[in-house]
């Protein structure tokens, strides 16, 4: 399927729940000394599922190419929850949390497809840029009223718990 007919499959989705993606898998060299993914490769293959997610948005490196618009990440923040292992099949979700007319704001799980387990979250914000001028620029109509009906789904959904959490160490 096309991206245009993905979109118009997205517009007409209630967003009732979290979008999903399946098909991604922990590759070896992903794997450090500990045996398990190294931190590194989480952003690597949390950037990945993004990836896939913005393909059906019409945000894929197809529309770089055609408008010379793109996407940068502002802020990420990951919470390592359980190990995957080389081999390990995931499983990702995306929640939209906010949008407004350059940003959007929202949260990634990663699942093991198979056991089931929460292994990691990602929530981030990025914001939409003119790459001829390397300044933010709003998103495209049909953009901005894909994140509006997303986030009126979304909106009903439970926050994610890990969702706008600081680093500390607490008190003692």
């Amino acid at each position: 399927m096309n991206s245009s007919q993905d979109r118009l499959d997205y517009a007409q989705q209630s967003f009732e729940a979290p979008l999903e993606l399946t098909g991604m898998v922990v590759e070896p060299a992903h794997i450090d000394a500990n045996g398990h993914m190294n931190v590194g490769f989480y952003n690597v293959i949390f950037d990945q599922a993004l990836d896939r997610f913005f393909t059906p948005f019409d945000l894929d490196w197809n529309y770089v190419q055609r408008t010379n618009l793109s996407t940068f990440v502002l802020e990420t923040h990951v919470c390592y929850l359980q190990e995957v292992l080389e081999g390990d099949q995931l499983r990702f979700t995306f929640q939209l949390l906010g949008a407004d007319a350059k940003r959007i704001h929202y949260f990634m799980n990663m699942y093991h497809a198979e056991n089931g387990y929460l292994a990691a979250t990602s929530e981030q914000i990025l914001v939409h840029v003119d790459l001829a001028t390397r300044r933010s620029s709003p998103f495209l109509p049909e953009h901005q009223q894909l994140f509006e009906r997303m986030i009126a789904g979304h909106a009903k959904l439970p926050r994610p718990p890990q969702a706008g959490k600081s680093i500390g160490m607490g008190k003692k």
